[in-house]
């Protein structure tokens, strides 16, 4: 069984579907409100509905749940749940994650600040602290996958609280790969480029990218997108994330553990 946070739409949604596709129960999670700091709108009940009618039409089981990663309590309730309903939990995919307003670092709100680290990188680690015991317990090994991101190995500008966060998650990938190995559950990150999904689909990170223009549309930016990678693609599609997510979560992938794997066009490298 897997446990996905962030799972209403986006990458979530799309780990959710790949790893049922592949036989895997799913577990859902997703805050489902907004913040004041985030401008672009928030998944909404419709769109967890959406991710378990496509997780049921592949014939799997899905449990779905409102909870916020920043609340142990709330998490400590659905892993509770899954335990009872499913048994186990063998893989997490520890995704959740937002993206504030872009802006010098200067200007930032605190506000603005600890949303962004609240959610991308304690909720993270507050996911893999429910999760983690009864793994333990278990004895059979199991495999965690966190969401970081090509921020989390650039430094790129106006995005400072974002970068750190995801800067931040590697660190704790690798510490909980260590802590764990002993256990035989593995511990690793996934950095992906620019993806194909609402957190980057708005008029926010449009106007970051073309500051130049009034009003921006999403022509506007492709080729922006574009230079940033070594291939000449201006993002990938939430499904090439998950095909990474998939292979970590495999026996494939049973010696792999503490990586910060790039899925990313080659922007990491790219001169």
């Amino acid at each position: 069984m897997a446990f996905i946070t962030g799972a209403a739409r986006g990458q979530g949604r799309a780990h959710a579907v790949r790893l049922a596709e592949e036989g895997a129960h799913i577990v859902a999670v997703d805050a489902l409100g907004s913040y004041s700091t985030v401008a672009y709108p928030m998944a909404t009940q419709e769109d967890l509905d959406e991710t378990v009618r496509l997780v049921e039409g592949l014939d799997r089981r899905i449990l779905a749940r409102q909870a916020d990663v920043r609340s142990r309590a709330e998490l400590q309730a659905v892993v509770d749940e899954a335990l009872a309903t499913f048994g186990a939990i063998d893989v997490v995919s520890a995704n959740a994650g937002i993206a504030p307003l872009g802006l010098p670092f200067w200007e930032m709100s605190e506000a603005q600040w600890d949303d962004c680290l609240d959610v991308n990188l304690k909720g993270v680690w507050l996911t893999c602290s429910v999760v983690v015991p009864s793994m333990i317990e278990r004895d059979r090994g199991g495999s965690i996958i966190v969401t970081s991101s090509g921020a989390g190995l650039l430094g790129a500008p106006h995005l400072a609280d974002y970068n750190s966060s995801k800067h931040g998650v590697i660190g704790l990938m690798r510490t909980m790969a260590n802590e764990l190995a002993r256990h035989y559950i593995r511990v690793n990150a996934i950095c992906p480029t620019v993806v194909d999904t609402p957190m980057v689909q708005n008029d926010q990170l449009y106007r970051l990218f073309r500051p130049d223009l009034d009003d921006p549309q999403q022509a506007d930016v492709i080729e922006s997108f574009r230079r940033m990678n070594a291939m000449p693609e201006p993002w990938i599609e939430p499904v090439d994330v998950s095909n990474a997510v998939l292979w970590l979560a495999s026996d494939e992938a049973r010696y792999v553990t503490g990586v910060a794997l790039p899925v990313d066009l080659g922007s990491s490298i790219k001169m």
